[in-house]
């Protein structure tokens, strides 16, 4: 059985690197690569490929979980696979719950990982290359309760970076001040700021503001 897969990325050297590694698999199809989210939605208007190996930053205006969010809208029966700098197995798990099948830290070799990602994530089965795997099982042994970092909670880190406070968060979102203060602090445990400037900060450095 032949394996569609579609690949984005906002590198052309990783697309290229991808597409050979991919290529040399007799039972695989390449059916596109892509450098930015509009050609890839465009190509998925007519095309389901069964594997999307997908870019974190492929989209500047999005942070990775809003991508795989609006991937995912248009071609749910794909599976994703997405390719990131950041080992942080706390995003991993955000992604799982997303809907991501796979996650590869870009510094594990791809060309001794990539093949066996795309056949596990066929099959059905989570993948993790060997850096993100570890990463995930630490986070995942964290004594404190695992809080999603969803869509509310990205909404208020993104009122905060341009300047709401508080009080017109709760305003603007309907949301009980209570609440934007329970979320403002989840979101400084998550970054591991202590201070909102610092939330600001690492929000950024992982790609979750501009």
């Amino acid at each position: 059985m032949t394996i569609s897969i579609a690949t984005a990325d906002d590198m052309d050297l990783v697309l290229e690197g991808i597409k050979a590694i991919l290529r040399q698999q007799e039972d695989f199809e390449v059916i596109g690569t892509y450098q930015g989210l509009s050609d890839l939605v465009d190509a998925l208007t007519e095309a389901r490929p069964q594997v999307i190996v997908l870019g974190d930053r492929l989209d500047p205006a999005l942070d990775v979980l809003a991508l795989v969010e609006s991937v995912r809208r248009i071609t749910p029966r794909s599976r994703i696979i997405v390719m990131s700098s950041l080992p942080d197995g706390r995003i991993v798990h955000e992604l799982f719950v997303a809907g991501a099948a796979g996650y590869m830290y870009k510094s594990d070799p791809l060309s001794l990982y990539l093949v066996d990602a795309v056949r596990t994530v066929v099959r059905g089965k989570p993948y993790l290359s060997p850096t993100a795997n570890a990463e995930y099982l630490l986070a995942m042994q964290a004594e404190h309760p695992r809080w999603l970092f969803d869509a509310e909670a990205r909404d208020v880190l993104h009122l905060m970076a341009n300047g709401y406070r508080a009080q017109e968060i709760a305003a603007l979102r309907g949301m009980p001040i209570r609440r934007v203060y329970w979320v403002a602090n989840k979101l400084r445990d998550r970054f591991g700021a202590d201070t909102n400037a610092q939330l600001m900060v690492r929000a950024a450095e992982e790609g979750f503001l501009p």
